[in-house]
């Protein structure tokens, strides 16, 4: 079904393009903006292919597939565009690129609305040999460079405003939980793989969230995020979300101090969801029992499951540097410094036919 209604313009029509460019002039100086950043800061651009053994092993996210063809009819083997160019990123890594950078476009299937794309743009970049948490300055000074070459001190986006120039906020999974939902998150939580989802059931029908037939304990826990706390994050300023349950970060390292909890962090500006953050598992052997695990669970909940990019497990064998690696939504980003409303006034063109 198309994107546009039968009395709206599609999106080719020149008076369209007359009122997207001023968001697409903002993009333009912001895309500078952030080149200027990585270049200050030392950083390699790189470019990786689209095409990809695996697009990735989440197992909510949906993929396309395709197929490569060779000069003889049985010379075919099954691709798909990736989801996120970090397997390929993470290769040069250990070829020996300590600090990496590119715009890539990604693709994931079954996704539109007024913030997402089925195919978009994502900023993501690594750092050899530094933590996690050093991402964090890498974010202030995008988003502070994104808003003064867009001409601006503050976001506004859905009522709510968020100045990047202030003192962002850190808060952790567990505390936005007590916060905002009045849940004791780690008393219902075992560190395992897939915890029991009885206790955190009852402590979410208790302030009124309903649970579903066949939730999994991370689904009640996306259910009270989406429902009582992401509403309020990046209100006022950028709020960092940080300490998620290693059951939700699986290819991120466990904190030393807490083994049960994550190197994750996520960033939120006016409630808008912009970045995800890990301290990167190197452990070849951790890493592929996670992603089995993660197949499993896709098989049992979509039918499917994708393949393990054996390439990037022997990179990891060979030796991957400990690092940090972050993604950020750049067309995202591009609608909060534009004051666009709608991911499609921030894009040339979106995807015909949808």
């Amino acid at each position: 079904m198309p994107a546009h209604r039968p009395t709206e313009l599609p999106p080719w029509h020149p008076e369209a393009l007359v009122r997207r460019r001023p968001y697409l002039a903002a993009r333009g100086r912001v895309l500078n903006a952030v080149r200027r950043v990585f270049e200050e800061l030392a950083f390699v651009e790189v470019d990786t292919p689209a095409l990809q053994v695996s697009p990735g092993m989440e197992p909510h996210l949906q993929a396309f597939a395709t197929e490569l063809k060779g000069p003889h009819p049985d010379d075919r083997r099954p691709l798909y565009l990736h989801t996120s160019p970090e397997f390929a990123m993470k290769k040069l890594l250990v070829a020996g690129v300590p600090r990496l950078w590119q715009l890539a476009h990604v693709y994931r299937n079954g996704e539109r609305s007024g913030t997402h794309a089925p195919e978009f743009s994502m900023l993501e970049w690594y750092r050899a040999g530094e933590g996690y948490r050093t991402l964090i300055a890498d974010c202030q000074e995008l988003l502070r460079a994104g808003a003064e070459a867009a001409g601006r001190r503050s976001f506004a986006f859905r009522g709510m405003t968020c100045d990047p120039f202030g003192v962002w906020r850190v808060l952790t999974v567990p505390d936005a939980f007590r916060e905002y939902a009045g849940i004791d998150l780690m008393a219902t939580y075992d560190g395992s793989h897939d915890p029991d989802p009885a206790a955190l059931a009852a402590e979410a029908a208790r302030i009124g969230i309903a649970p579903h037939e066949g939730d999994r304990w991370e689904d009640i826990v996306f259910r009270i995020m989406f429902d009582r706390i992401e509403p309020h994050l990046g209100d006022g300023v950028p709020c960092v979300l940080t300490d998620y349950p290693l059951c939700m970060a699986a290819l991120s390292r466990p904190k030393p101090e807490d083994p049960r909890l994550a190197e994750r962090f996520e960033l939120y500006a006016c409630g808008l969801e912009l970045a995800n953050a890990f301290g990167e598992l190197t452990d070849p052997a951790v890493q592929r029992a996670r992603f089995e695990a993660d197949m499993e669970l896709k098989e049992r909940l979509y039918g499917e499951r994708f393949p393990v990019d054996e390439d990037f497990l022997a990179a990891l064998e060979h030796g991957m540097p400990q690092s940090s690696g972050i993604a950020m939504g750049f067309d995202r980003l591009a609608m909060l410094c534009s004051g666009a409303e709608s991911i499609e006034q921030v894009l040339w063109l979106p995807v015909a036919g949808v």
